[in-house]
C-alpha cells in the first residue's frame, strides 16, 4: 500500500468516527453554514462539534502549515482529505473569507509576526473579516480608489468609503485597500488589516432585489490604524490586492457546485417528476440538466487542474478570470434550471414551506455573480488580451 493510500485509509475511518451525521446533509440554508465562533450562534451542538475536531486535526486549514493552525499537508493529500469528505458529503467545517482571500495573502505576503497572530485566528474560527475593495466611484477600475490614509508618523487616520462590503456588519475585522500616496495610482495603495470595532467605522446594509442583505456600505471617519497592520509593502498593496483577487474569483467560481452534491437532475426528480421508464418527464429539460451536470463536471477537472497548475507556480495570470468567468456562467444556469424545474412553486416568495422564498431569492442573488470578483465583461477582455493574444479595440 502506498502512503497516499494509507493517508485515504486513516482519513476515511477518522471521518466516519468524528464527523456528526448531521454534518453529512445538504446545505439548506445560512444557517447550515458555519462563519466562526464570534457573532455567530451555532445552529446546533453537531455544528460546533464538526468545527471543534476538524480545527484539532488542522482540517479546517488542512494544506497550511502546522505552526499556523493547518495540517501541513501535501497538496495530494489536502485532495483525498477533500474527496473523503465529499464521499460522505460532509459539510465544510468552516467557511471565512479569511480561509479563501486573506490567508493566502498573508502566507505569500505577510511578516512571521503577521502569520502567527492573524492565520491561527482565522483556522480556528476565532476571527471573521470582511474585504474593503470596492467604492462607490471605484468598482472595476479598483485602482482609481480614493479611501486615504493620511501617514501620522505610527499610525494612519483613514477617511473614505467602501462599498459592497459582504457581511461588514456581521464581521471582526476588515483587509482593506487604501490609497497612503495621492501621486502614484498604481504604486500609491497599502494593504491594511483593522478592527471592525476601531472608532470611526461603519455599516450600512444594503438590501438586494432578492430581499436579503448580504452587502453593505462601510464607511471611515478619521480611523487610526497602526503601522504595523500593513500587509506587505507601503504603498505596493496592489500587488497584494491582485495576488487576493485570484483566491477570490476561483471562490465565486465554485459557488454552488462543490464536490459531492448529488445531480442536478436527481434533486429536481420529486419537482419534475418521471415517466415509466424512471426518466425525468419532461424531455427537453432533462437533456438541459444533463448537459449541465455534463458541464458541472468539466468545470470541476478544470479547476481542479488549473489549483494544481497554479500551486506548481505553472499556472497563466489569467486562469482566475477564466474560472471565475465559466464559474459564474455556470452557477447562473444552475439556478436558472432549478427555477425551471420546480415550475411555479419556485416563485412564492414568502411561505415556511419555501423556507422564505429560497430558490427564488437564490436565483436573484446569482445576478450579482457577474459583477463581483470583477464583472464579466473584464474577465473577457482579459481571457482576450492575455490568453487568446486578441488585439485591444
Amino acid at each position: 500500500m502506498s502512503d497516499l493510500d494509507q493517508f485515504r485509509t486513516e482519513v476515511r475511518a477518522w471521518l466516519e468516527e468524528n464527523c456528526p451525521a448531521e454534518m453529512r446533509e445538504p446545505v439548506r440554508g445560512d444557517d447550515d453554514v458555519c462563519w466562526g465562533r464570534r457573532n455567530w450562534k451555532f445552529k446546533n451542538e453537531a455544528q460546533k462539534l464538526w468545527l471543534d475536531r476538524c480545527v484539532a486535526k488542522g482540517y479546517t486549514v488542512p494544506d497550511w502549515p502546522k505552526a499556523y493552525g493547518g495540517a501541513g499537508l501535501s497538496a495530494a493529500e489536502t485532495k483525498i482529505l477533500r474527496q473523503e469528505m465529499a464521499r460522505i458529503n460532509a459539510r465544510p467545517p468552516l467557511s471565512s473569507f479569511g480561509i479563501w482571500m486573506l490567508g493566502p495573502a498573508l502566507l505569500h505576503f505577510g511578516t512571521e509576526e503577521q502569520k502567527v497572530h492573524y492565520l491561527g485566528q482565522i483556522a480556528r474560527g476565532e476571527i471573521r473579516w470582511c474585504q474593503g475593495y470596492s467604492e462607490p466611484g471605484s468598482g472595476s477600475d479598483l485602482v482609481s480608489l480614493q479611501t486615504y490614509g493620511e501617514d501620522k508618523g505610527d499610525h494612519w487616520v483613514v477617511n473614505g468609503q467602501k462599498i459592497w462590503t459582504s457581511y461588514a456588519d456581521k464581521c471582526d475585522w476588515i483587509f482593506c485597500l487604501v490609497r497612503t500616496d495621492k501621486t502614484n495610482k498604481y504604486q500609491g495603495i497599502s494593504f491594511l488589516l483593522f478592527d471592525m470595532e476601531t472608532p470611526g467605522v461603519t455599516t450600512k446594509p444594503i438590501k438586494l432585489i432578492s430581499g436579503n442583505s448580504p452587502f453593505c456600505e462601510t464607511f471611515f471617519d478619521n480611523v487610526v490604524v497602526p503601522k504595523h497592520q500593513i500587509v506587505g509593502e507601503l504603498n505596493r498593496g496592489w500587488d497584494v490586492a491582485k495576488y487576493l483577487l485570484g483566491h477570490e474569483r476561483e471562490m465565486i467560481s465554485g459557488g454552488g457546485l462543490g464536490d459531492g452534491a448529488p445531480s442536478l437532475g436527481a434533486q429536481l426528480k420529486n419537482s419534475i417528476g418521471t415517466n415509466g421508464l424512471g426518466q425525468l418527464d419532461d424531455g427537453i429539460l432533462r437533456a438541459e440538466l444533463a448537459q449541465f451536470d455534463v458541464d458541472a463536471l468539466a468545470f470541476k477537472a478544470m479547476a481542479e487542474r488549473f489549483g494544481d497548475e497554479m500551486k506548481a507556480g505553472k499556472g497563466h495570470p489569467a486562469q482566475p478570470n477564466m474560472m471565475k468567468y465559466a464559474g459564474t456562467e455556470l452557477n447562473k444556469r444552475r439556478h436558472e434550471l432549478v427555477m425551471a424545474g420546480n415550475g411555479s412553486d419556485a416563485l412564492e416568495w414568502e411561505s415556511e414551506a419555501s423556507k422564505g422564498g429560497a430558490k427564488a431569492r437564490n436565483w436573484l442573488r446569482t445576478k450579482a455573480n457577474s459583477i463581483e470578483g470583477g464583472t464579466s465583461e473584464v474577465m473577457l477582455n482579459v481571457i482576450s488580451k492575455r490568453i487568446l493574444d486578441l488585439p485591444g479595440a
